[in-house]
């Protein structure tokens, strides 16, 4: 069997351990030392898997996962999502659609010191789903501005996704989270649009709130001071070029707690519950990298990136279907795997292709994120979608599936745009590296 072949074997009995629910870190590197057994030899296996997970763990680049996730984890603590929903709610009252729309700026807002999707949902499902039922607000809508407003925690700066694909990609994560603002604000404003659309489409479901003084929307903005202090920290001095990544994960972290604390929103035992979850979430999060860096390294071996390159190039596609093939490729994998699976998965496959049809690896980046926000939230299954039926077991998945449609929209929209205009993304790296 060629080497080529035994990738595609692989990667097919991977996607096979998948379907039974086996875990993504098992799967990757059991396929992974599988394939370098057969390919070389038991010794060459162990060799590749020991000094993988050597690497991963002693990575001093990926050290900035646990700080972002610790950094999180207190934000939720300090209940400072909370804050931030009640001042969009203030400045935005007196508008139908208002309080969705609150939701989505509140989200994405969060998702910019949180960095995961799934936190973000979650964490808004409590918080902005109850306010919205009780100002009258149709299920279905309330819970898919949720759902749509949490997929930005990946996209705005910082992301783990974005940190993971660097890693994986070798590609400067500053450069990464310069490239990514500009679309996840845009992207924010397309699903404020589209609420409002909605909104002015269906005024029976959505009733206006009373609105606000001018004197109270300027008190309001007042709130979320905490969060303006941690993000003009963080990645303000990322890119200033004060910190690096890491270092701007290390002092958003100490300044979550700091602030927590300072604002008596924080305990002690808040703060314990917070670096559990950030352990065990960064554990999770460690294993699967492991698995994929393992699996990377065979796939690598196998040569099979440079013949599905070559097969592309022979049979004359375009490169604007070779990315419409890999778009389609991620929205599939999105009915059954999460979001930094995915990334993990085929980044090592579909990067050498991309970079060989003269696609700009950053960019790429950016799509990529983007299409796993998709995935999210796309029908039938879809992380956030779920995660959010969990926690509101009496929202129908079929009223959230209704909800959501509308909202696909936005996310299409801006991969058109960033395919139209590639710069979009490159202008801001380009401007501050």
């Amino acid at each position: 069997m060629s080497t080529p072949i035994l990738g595609l074997v692989m990667i097919l009995i991977m996607f096979g351990m998948l379907a039974l629910r086996q875990p993504v870190w098992l799967a990757l590197a059991a396929c992974g030392i599988t394939g370098n057994v057969v390919m070389s030899n038991i010794n060459v296996a162990a060799f590749v898997a020991g000094t993988g997970t050597f690497d991963t763990a002693s990575s001093y680049g990926l050290s900035v996962i646990p700080l972002f996730v610790l950094m999180g984890e207190v934000a939720t603590s300090s209940r400072l999502s909370s804050e931030l929903f009640k001042s969009a709610r203030v400045v935005l009252s007196g508008v139908r659609g208002g309080l969705s729309v609150a939701t989505i700026a509140a989200s994405g807002a969060f998702g910019a010191i949180c960095g995961s999707s799934v936190a973000t949902a979650a964490t808004m499902t409590r918080i902005a789903l109850p306010e919205m039922r009780e100002a009258g607000y149709e299920d279905g809508f309330s819970a898919a501005s949720v759902a749509a407003g949490g997929t930005l925690g990946i996209l705005i700066p910082p992301s783990i996704i974005l940190v993971i694909y660097g890693s994986i990609a070798e590609q400067s994560v500053p450069r990464l989270f310069a490239a990514s603002m500009i679309p996840g604000i845009v992207l924010l404003l397309l699903y404020a649009v589209t609420a409002l659309v909605i909104a002015a489409r269906t005024p029976g479901k959505v009733p206006i709130d009373s609105a606000a003084s001018f004197i109270e929307r300027l008190s309001a903005l007042r709130g979320p001071w905490q969060f303006i202090v941690l993000f003009t920290v963080t990645i303000g001095g990322i890119y200033a070029g004060v910190f690096s990544p890491n270092e701007a994960a290390a002092i958003g972290a100490f300044g979550a707690i700091v602030l927590g604390f300072l604002s008596r929103r924080l305990t002690l035992l808040g703060l314990f519950e917070a670096v559990r979850a950030s352990v065990i979430t960064s554990c999770v999060l460690f294993m699967i990298i492991i698995g994929a860096t393992i699996f990377a390294q065979f796939i690598v071996q196998t040569r099979l990136p440079d013949l599905l390159l070559n097969a592309a190039t022979a049979a004359g596609m375009a490169p604007w279907a070779v990315m419409l093939t890999i778009i389609l490729v991620y929205l599939v994998m999105g009915c059954f795997l999460e979001g930094i699976g995915m990334v993990l998965i085929t980044v090592p496959v579909f990067l050498p292709i991309v970079i060989g049809y003269g696609y700009d690896p950053v960019w790429f980046g950016v799509v990529v994120v983007v299409v796993v926000e998709l995935g999210l939230i796309t029908p039938p299954v879809g992380m956030n979608l779920f995660i959010i039926q969990a926690q509101a077991r009496d929202v129908a998945i079929g009223q959230l599936y209704r909800g959501i449609i509308p909202f696909l929209v936005a996310p299409v929209l801006l991969l058109v745009l960033l395919f139209a205009m590639p710069q979009l993304v490159l202008w801001l790296p380009d401007l501050l590296y």
